[in-house]
């Protein structure tokens, strides 16, 4: 698997989310159909997968939350704290800043 980074595909949303949200950085990836999009606040960072076809695949999760620990900051995330909300086509993570 590899992400790709599409951000410059998605500058509405990204704006809309910057200009809503306490959001500082948006970024927007994709895996095949499977949406990423990665958002970094102040307290805390979230990641979305999002699938309007079918359901996350445990594959899918497991690389993004990979990719993002890797990719982090360790000292600045808290890694054994991450909050998880699951629907159908839609996977978010939570993890808070320390």
């Amino acid at each position: 698997m590899k992400l790709i980074n599409v951000t410059n595909s998605h500058s509405k949303m990204v704006y809309q989310q910057l200009e809503n949200t306490d959001a500082n950085m948006i970024k927007v990836y994709t895996i095949g159909n499977t949406t990423v999009i990665y958002t970094d606040a102040y307290k805390h960072a979230e990641i979305v997968l999002k699938n309007s076809k079918r359901n996350i695949q445990p594959s899918e999760i497991d690389f993004v939350h990979t990719y993002f620990k890797r990719k982090l900051d360790q000292g600045a995330y808290d890694f054994a704290n991450i909050s998880y909300l699951e629907s159908p086509g839609l996977f978010e993570m939570s993890i808070t800043k320390k």
